[in-house]
């Protein structure tokens, strides 16, 4: 039997090639599958406190406070979320990115596409989103936590609530997406700046640190969420609780705040005023336990620090004394002081964030 060769021209092939090419690529008129891209490059601000006048920067000391002042700086955190707003600021899409950035679709024709980017970080243990629908209220606020003692704080602010110090937040909002076209890529550029930041607060010994077991503080009338879009903090306050370490002087707290409340922050929006409420009270709270159980309360108004100092800084309070018949032992023996924490119940969120 003979076979026959057939010759096929190479001009022939390659229109068959073109031809399948052309009917597998997608044609604007016809293809359903329009996307725009975006390469999301994200850049971390970390700073932890802002001056607007204490020049807590210029005046650091290592050796007086006790570690350096970029100690302080938060780290990078693990991941970001993004939520997509289409025109009205209603419904966010939302998506996962590294902390470095990633590729997203920033949706498909006119009708669809993103008009604005939120952006906030997604490994927090206190932190509490809330509102994201709208895009106006969208903020984030922070768990619960009681405790039994704080007489005199709940008499000086009786409407705070009492909560955990708020984890590390950064955030980030792009008001206006650039255009992109249909099939298209284009960087974007994100700067993650703190909407969290950091208080030191010191309580100096003058006498009786020796007599001391544990110490604890409160801070009140601090804000109790911050607004997503432009870093500003809510007009409604509360009651930050938090445990102290001892130190060479006496005690010392770094505590994580949104900050003063109903204030605007420039260095994250668009504000250049400030808005610094004058009327504003803080005052501080330190409770002690003696060695022999017994527990004492002090509070102290820190109003006019905090008044220089409303996204971080450094608070100090001193001359505290603890005479030596406040820890007398009537009972012979030392008393057991490890039930300190039970005097405090913590609301942890339920579900993640």
């Amino acid at each position: 039997m003979k076979f026959k060769i057939i010759r096929t021209p190479v001009r022939f092939l390659l229109i068959v090639l073109l031809s399948v090419v052309t009917l597998s690529s997608c044609r604007k008129e016809l293809c359903y599958n329009h996307f725009r891209q975006a390469e999301i490059n994200i850049e971390w601000e970390r700073e932890w406190e802002r001056d607007y006048g204490a020049s807590v920067m210029a005046g650091w000391n290592d050796v007086v406070m006790g570690f350096s002042y970029d100690m302080l700086r938060p780290g990078i955190p693990e991941g970001v979320t993004m939520l997509s707003y289409n025109e009205g600021g209603t419904q966010p899409y939302m998506s996962f990115l590294s902390p470095d950035g990633d590729d997203v679709n920033l949706g498909g024709d006119e009708r669809e596409s993103v008009q604005s980017l939120l952006f906030y970080n997604n490994d927090t243990e206190y932190i509490v989103i809330q509102d994201v629908a709208s895009l106006p209220f969208a903020r984030a606020s922070t768990t619960g936590r009681s405790r039994s003692s704080l007489g005199v704080i709940k008499e000086l602010h009786p409407n705070e609530r009492t909560i955990n110090p708020p984890d590390v937040l950064y955030g980030a909002f792009i008001g206006s997406v650039p255009e992109i076209g249909i099939h298209q890529s284009r960087p974007l550029a994100v700067k993650m700046q703190p909407l969290v930041y950091t208080y030191i607060v010191r309580y100096e010994f003058e006498y009786g640190l020796q007599h001391v077991a544990l110490a604890r503080g409160a801070l009140a009338g601090m804000a109790e969420s911050v607004y997503l879009r432009d870093g500003s903090t809510s007009q409604q306050s509360a009651t930050l609780l938090y445990d102290c370490e001892p130190a060479s002087y006496g005690y010392v707290a770094i505590v994580h705040s949104f900050g003063t409340p109903g204030f605007p922050d420039e260095y994250y929006g668009q504000y250049s005023s400030d808005r610094r409420d004058a009327s504003r009270r803080y005052t501080l709270n330190l409770e002690l336990k003696f060695k022999n159980g017994k527990t004492r309360e002090m509070t102290f108004d820190v109003s006019l620090q905090l008044a220089s100092q409303p996204r971080g800084g450094v608070i100090t309070v001193g001359g505290i004394r603890v005479e030596d018949d406040e820890n007398k032992f009537e009972s012979g023996f030392d008393v057991n002081v490890d039930d300190w924490g039970e005097h405090e119940d913590i609301d942890l969120p339920i579900g993640g964030q």
